[in-house]
């Protein structure tokens, strides 16, 4: 009877934190600092979705904007790199002695009376209170046309080198799909552009956005304005145009037009989403707490559809909201 004892306070916490992004160690830091106990838990490795950016990447943000606790994020340049924001995370986490468990997937979270049960693929735990922070990177926007599901087709871009050589049809036009552009492009492939609207976004970072323009007026890289990509073959792909189907050969596809978080996941859960189709979760902005009482989102989870509304520099006082609310309820033991 003692070991059922010992075990169900193991595998209790006030607080679960599920993510572990940025805003995800940002809330664990503040349950620290508040005297409550907290585990978090990602699916993947640290900062999951910034491990998986492109392998270059800087980052728009200078690095005091991309700072959680005022911990000082000190970078070569003002605009840190990927690779930097990784470290800069790392340190933040064992700095802050983070309790967090990686490769852990949250498959179901499960309210009985004013506990929850959280699954995930390892282990089962209780909870008072719940802060999702899962972000928006996990699910991209398919094509859906044919042969999407080749090998030859990716939906993420790391490294430019893969692509050295090869006929390459890059489909999106804002930074992400840029980046892939332009760099795939310098390491020697034949690249195509193919974009849905009348010009390369506007969000596109400043200091890049001229030189995609330049290379595609130059005709260094070709792009095909007002376009989808209709099929995708072994070796060619077709692009519907303003003036017709215009078949390529090709090696590879990078479709790069953009993500969206797991609303699903929050239905399952009970969380209210807007009518609209942003489909924003309902939240307290006081709070942050959602329709279910002990459920707080935080971070870009709480712009619904609209990803490009909130970013770590304006999401990071979500924990300070969430942890003074969760406080005061005096769950801290």
């Amino acid at each position: 009877m003692q070991k059922e004892t010992v075990l169900e306070k193991a595998t209790h916490y006030p607080v679960i934190i599920i993510g572990g992004g940025p805003i995800g160690l940002a809330c664990a830091l503040e349950a620290k600092k508040a005297g409550i106990e907290h585990l978090v838990l990602e699916k993947g490795t640290l900062v999951n979705s910034l491990y998986h950016y492109p392998d270059n990447m800087t980052f728009f943000s200078t690095s005091e904007r991309l700072e959680i606790d005022n911990i000082p994020f000190v970078s070569n340049n003002a605009k840190p790199t990927r690779n930097e924001a990784l470290e800069y995370y790392r340190r933040v986490a064992i700095a802050g002695k983070i309790n967090i468990h990686l490769f852990e997937e949250v498959k179901t979270v499960q309210k009985e009376g004013t506990i929850f049960n959280v699954v995930t693929n390892k282990h089962t735990y209780t909870a008072g209170h719940i802060i999702i922070c899962t972000g928006f990177y996990d699910i991209p926007y398919l094509l859906n046309v044919p042969g999407e599901d080749l090998p030859k087709v990716t939906h993420y871009y790391k490294d430019p080198h893969y692509y050295a050589f090869q006929k390459v049809v890059v489909v999106g036009a804002q930074n992400s799909a840029v980046d892939a552009a332009l760099e795939t492009w310098r390491k020697g492939a034949e690249v195509t552009m193919v974009v849905r609207k009348e010009e390369i976004g506007k969000r596109v970072k400043y200091w890049v956005r001229p030189d995609i323009i330049n290379r595609v007026e130059e005709g260094s890289i070709k792009a095909f304005y007002n376009s989808t990509v209709k099929a995708i073959r072994e070796t060619e792909v077709d692009i519907e145009t303003p003036d017709g189907i215009i078949t390529l050969p090709n090696d590879k596809v990078i479709a790069l037009t953009g993500y969206q978080p797991n609303l699903t996941f929050l239905r399952s859960m009970g969380i209210q989403l807007s009518g609209d189709e942003i489909m924003s979760p309902v939240i307290n902005p006081d709070t942050h707490e959602t329709n279910v009482p002990g459920i707080f989102l935080a971070g870009v989870i709480c712009g619904g559809m609209n990803t490009h509304r909130l970013f770590i520099e304006n999401s990071r006082e979500h924990a300070v909201k969430i942890i003074t609310a969760i406080k005061e309820r005096n769950i801290g033991d």
